[in-house]
């Protein structure tokens, strides 16, 4: 296995710590058990996002969810190697259904947060919503002239985006 040498990356740089721990968590996770479990992301509306991993032959007790410093993850124990109730009197010819322990890592955007997460039929299904603060929120501010008078031709539209603070100037 080739490992990457960040040092440079922290040494020389300043503000860029959340850049440097998205690269690790990405190194990290990758060489963990690629693939596994397989999973799908879907955009239910313009706010809403639900992850779906495919998790058939583990209990809902196997599972564990987390959120930490935007990153959500989702952790299973699994029963490979371990002879449990059910499979105690069976004899496998042959085992696909991996059932192996796995730790599977999304990084969330800002104002991200976790909803509902429910289990059912193999699937597990974590629900999303981006939900922007009001003080972040596009706003509208009044343009007045140099008496304090305000002008009623124009506005000034605020609107926050991942890039930063915009201003547009649209006639009113």
């Amino acid at each position: 296995m080739k490992s990457i040498d960040l040092t440079p990356l922290y040494r020389d740089s300043v503000g860029f710590d959340h850049l440097a721990s998205l690269l690790d968590t990405a190194l990290r996770s990758d060489t963990i058990a690629p693939g596994y479990p397989p999973y799908n992301i879907e955009l239910l509306d313009e706010k809403s996002y639900a992850i779906t991993l495919a998790l058939a032959g583990f209990d809902k007790r196997d599972l564990s969810i987390s959120v930490e410093n935007g990153v959500l993850t989702v952790r299973g124990e699994g029963a490979d190697g371990d002879s449990t109730d059910n499979d105690s009197n069976r004899e496998y010819l042959h085992r696909g259904i991996a059932t192996r322990a796995f730790e599977r890592r999304f990084n969330l955007a800002d104002y991200v947060e976790v909803t509902d997460a429910r289990f059912e039929n193999g699937l597990l299904t974590i629900e999303l919503v981006k939900e922007i603060p009001e003080a972040m929120k596009p706003k509208t501010i009044a343009i007045t002239d140099g008496d304090g008078a305000q002008r009623k031709d124009r506005t000034i539209e605020h609107q926050a985006d991942n890039t930063g603070d915009q201003a547009e100037e649209a006639a009113a």
